[in-house]
């Protein structure tokens, strides 16, 4: 398969914008996605007037059209948590069925710098918060929606000098998490995820394994360029990486994904999936909310495209614990 971007764009872009909020604010963008009662909820990161962020609600039926936004934020730097005090950035949904629960990844942002909280819904009116979970500077944190081997597992980048690869990491509970392990490096040089990559979406489990959306940043003479990309990991060890495209799958182009309060930024942090489409809500520019759709099934088959033969990993490390 030729390199192609497989996120086609919906041609009303963009989807969601400040002007659409019932109160004021500077930007919406960044926001987490899910399934809830039958309808597309987002968990929306908006940035205030001061510059703090905060997650809002907002549903709608078709998941395109009418959104329903709450008028008051879900969670707030204000509510008094201390690591949170700068904004709550960035969220990922992940549904636990065992649990019957919502899990929300999210970036609790203060003057200790930016780490991996966890906080728990039912019914996205009530959240009862975890707390940090991986200490500063650590961000773009994923949890898996089922138990592997037992445990739960999360995807992380911590920043590591002047390192951001992606980690995973495991839980018995979703409150201690441990088992560090490097499953996604920056590639470094002239390549599109050369200077840092991160984890977009949660990961989206199919017969071929765990597709894995993540965002690449090439530092430009301009600035840095945000794309997307995609890896498949093992369903049974998701510290196996199958495969990995080498080329981007989504990359800005259009005026509202160049120019906004950070340019040249396609950023999602959830998906919908609806039979083999997969719906992709994105930050664009750091401004606006966008809606981007593409096939499991096509992405897979070009995955199949570049399998990894050998595991980078030997097997006595993947077992270390």
């Amino acid at each position: 398969m030729e390199p192609v971007e497989l996120f086609k764009r919906y041609d009303h872009n963009p989807l969601l914008t400040f002007r659409q909020m019932p109160y004021i604010c500077n930007s919406v963008f960044n926001c987490g996605a899910t399934v809830f009662n039958g309808e597309t909820l987002l968990l929306l990161r908006v940035e205030d007037l001061e510059g703090r962020s905060h997650l809002t609600v907002a549903r709608s039926a078709d998941g395109v059209t009418d959104w329903r936004i709450a008028e008051k934020p879900l969670l707030h730097p204000d509510d008094g948590n201390v690591y949170e005090a700068f904004g709550c950035e960035d969220a990922r949904i992940t549904y636990l069925p065992e649990l019957r629960e919502y899990v929300i990844a999210y970036t609790a942002y203060s003057a200790y710098g930016a780490g991996v909280a966890l906080a728990k819904t039912s019914d996205f009116e009530t959240v009862e918060r975890l707390g940090l979970t991986l200490a500063p500077n650590n961000k773009d944190a994923a949890v898996f929606p089922r138990r592997i081997q037992g445990k739960y597992w999360m995807l992380h980048r911590p920043v590591v000098g002047s390192l951001e690869h992606i980690w995973l990491t495991d839980s018995p509970d979703l409150r201690h998490w441990g088992g560090p392990y490097c499953i996604l490096k920056e590639r470094g040089g002239p390549f599109w995820d050369g200077r840092k990559v991160g984890a977009n979406t949660p990961p989206i489990e199919t017969p071929e394994g765990w597709l894995i959306l993540y965002h690449g940043v090439k530092q430009m003479p301009s600035g840095p360029t945000y794309r997307m990309g995609a890896a498949l990991l093992d369903l049974d060890d998701p510290r196996r990486l199958i495969a990995r495209l080498p080329y981007f799958i989504l990359a800005p182009q259009e005026s509202y994904e160049v120019t906004g309060d950070v340019p040249n930024v396609v950023f999602a942090c959830g998906a919908v999936q609806r039979g083999d489409d997969i719906h992709l809500y994105y930050g664009a520019a750091d401004t606006a909310i966008c809606l981007a759709y593409a096939s499991t099934s096509e992405i897979l088959s070009a995955l199949r495209e570049h399998r990894i033969l050998e595991p980078l990993a030997s097997p006595q490390l993947v077992n270390a614990r």
